[in-house]
């Protein structure tokens, strides 16, 4: 068969006419394709697309805005915040991540637990956000590693601020610390206003103060390239600094306060009677805050948390004492008010109190009594079994109803977290709190300032505000106010009931009986009363033993309560020595040194002349 024979031209025609339409169409529906996706992008996505390309191109950093100050009421700075360096790491631009920490660690201080908790965080961490290496660079290490920085790529020293506490143990309890936000401080902060921010107030007045201490934060929006460069600053917001804020502290009294405690723990705290401003507020043992701003380390929290002194304890706010003998001169207005008493009234100590078919004797501190004893002597020498008589004569209801406005079972509201009420007791809550009906021997006690009867020394400096001011107190506050709203009792007490309580108070430091004279001052009058809060109750023969040894943490606690100049109050004073058996002896020593560093020191109250 010949070759002409085979072929068909019309065929081959139609076959390649088919395949240039078919490759026609391809290419159209090709064509057609790439138009209607850049129609879908360039059209339909335009502004998404653009959205996300201005995201790209375009970059907003939030600028934090930087802390209040906190300075004392005559202006000097207790909490500031300093400048120093963090050294940061970006995981993913590390070859050999933990090589590198150990090279470091010849720069600065890193220990082999700090590079196995660094890899840890590496791991859970997203490998292109910055990781801290250590916080507050001293400058040896910061100096050492910007030397060699070219050795660690990835790595950089970073500039911030760090809060930083002045005064230590002596203020930690009063401005307390801040730290880095967790979780739970989310869930209480506005997000929108600590964009940017690491830090919040977590304790004391850099807590209850937050708001105005933070600040507002600002943004910085750049313009980079691809590679993350930036080319240009587009627009910045500075960011607004927190408020400064001024205390009503001041510093010299506080630290006064803090060194008259000596070795013993314990609280003590001065306000000014005319305006509720707290004038040193202390707590001790106290603690370094400093210590929880980048986060304390295990050792020493462990430590804190171990230690029988109890540091972290505020025990101004939390602490809660038996307030003994210091409740004596409410005692005696209550009687006065609810004419039990009179001016005139007298009776005679014997050394003992018995409730009527009871054979149990309520011992006076004083083996065989004081004798006749009036109103002020009761006060002037401590009479116990006056107080035991009067409070079985008042009864627990009016107690209960008298000592409630004074501030006794309620909370101050001063301006710091956590305070605790304390317990003025009553039959209802016996009876709700431990099922039991209220006993006549109950009531007796109470007349001296023990069994439920539980003050806070926040709580016992508020009721000595009252008393001072005789009916009338300001809420006790740390902030400076212009105008502090005046306050009073709801119940008129006669001028002269005050002045009879207010003289025996006198006569505690002042009378040649009186059980705390040894404190006296001639340049001015001070109205003053101790106590002994009961660790432990005595056995009925050893409550006169005086040679009885008992171990340190079972000694009584000391407390006295003080305000001065008597008849015109500038500063009243609660001082509590924990285990310091004598109020009069111990807790009145304290306050005589802070009532004299505020009256002479700092007020210049002028001396008396020797002449007569």
């Amino acid at each position: 068969m010949s070759r002409n024979q085979i072929k068909n031209p019309q065929q081959e025609t139609r076959i390649f006419q088919s395949r240039i339409v078919a490759s026609i169409l391809v290419i159209l529906l090709l064509i057609g394709a790439i138009f209607t996706r850049y129609f879908y992008l360039q059209i339909i996505q335009h502004q998404s697309l653009l959205a996300s390309s201005e995201q790209n191109r375009i970059k907003t950093t939030p600028i934090p805005p930087a802390r209040g100050f906190i300075y004392d009421r005559n202006g000097h700075l207790l909490v500031e915040n300093i400048p120093t360096y963090r050294l940061q790491v970006i995981p993913e631009k590390v070859d050999d991540f933990k090589k590198s920490l150990n090279e470091l660690k010849n720069l600065i201080h890193l220990t082999d637990s700090d590079i196995d908790d660094l890899i840890k965080k590496k791991n859970l961490n997203r490998p292109f956000k910055p990781l801290i290496i250590k916080n507050k660079l001293n400058e040896k290490e910061l100096a050492s590693f910007m030397v060699r920085k070219h050795m660690f790529i990835g790595f950089k020293a970073s500039p911030y601020l760090i809060r930083h506490y002045k005064y230590t143990d002596i203020l930690a309890h009063v401005v307390g610390y801040v730290g880095r936000i967790n979780d739970k401080d989310l869930k209480r902060l506005d997000i929108k206003k600590y964009k940017g921010s690491e830090y919040t107030g977590k304790l004391g007045l850099e807590r209850f103060h937050e708001n105005q201490l933070h600040g507002l934060p600002g943004s910085l929006t750049v313009e980079t390239n691809a590679q993350g460069r930036v080319l240009k600053t587009i627009e910045q917001t500075p960011p607004i600094s927190g408020k400064d804020i001024s205390l009503t502290i001041d510093i010299e009294l506080q630290k006064t306060a803090y060194e008259a405690l000596g070795e013993l723990t314990g609280s003590a705290i001065a306000i000014n009677p005319k305006n509720g401003e707290i004038l040193a507020m202390v707590s001790k043992p106290g603690f370094d805050p400093n210590d929880f701003v980048n986060g304390i380390s295990h050792k020493k929290y462990n430590r804190l948390i171990n230690s029988n002194q109890k540091p972290l304890f505020n025990r101004s706010l939390r602490g809660g004492y038996e307030p003994g003998s210091t409740i004596k001169p409410y005692m005696a207005l209550a009687g006065l008010y609810y004419n039990i008493i009179n001016s005139n009234y007298t009776m005679f100590s014997k050394g003992y109190f018995q409730l009527d078919n009871q054979a149990r004797k309520y011992h006076d501190w004083k083996r065989g009594g004081h004798g006749l004893i009036t109103i002020k002597q009761s006060l002037v020498q401590s009479v116990n079994t006056f107080y035991y008589q009067l409070a079985v004569s008042l009864g627990i209801d009016r107690i209960h109803e008298f000592l409630k406005p004074f501030k006794f079972g309620e909370l101050s509201h001063v301006d710091l977290l956590a305070e605790k009420k304390g317990l003025l007791p009553s039959r209802e809550w016996k009876k709700a709190a431990k099922g039991k009906m209220w006993f006549p021997g109950e009531t007796v006690i109470t007349g001296i300032g023990q069994g439920f009867l539980v003050t806070t020394p926040i709580q016992l400096v508020t009721s000595l505000t009252i008393l001072a001011n005789k009916g009338s107190y300001f809420k006790p506050h740390l902030i400076k106010s212009a105008n502090p709203e005046l306050k009073k009792i709801p119940y008129e007490i006669p001028k002269n009931y005050w002045d009879i309580v207010h003289q025996g108070m006198i006569g505690v430091i002042h009378d040649k009986k009186g059980s705390a004279r040894a404190i006296a001052n001639k340049n001015y009058l001070t109205a003053g009363k101790s106590g002994t809060s009961q660790v432990y109750g005595k056995k009925e023969e050893d409550v006169y033993n005086r040679s009885l040894e008992i171990p340190f943490h079972l000694r009584n606690h000391a407390l006295f309560i003080a305000f001065a100049p008597a008849d015109n109050p500038e500063i009243a004073v609660v001082v509590v020595a924990e285990h310091g058996q004598s109020g009069s002896k111990v807790a009145a020593p304290i306050a005589k040194i802070i009532i004299e560093k505020y009256l002479m020191d700092i007020l210049k109250l002028p001396k008396k002349s020797n002449e007569k």
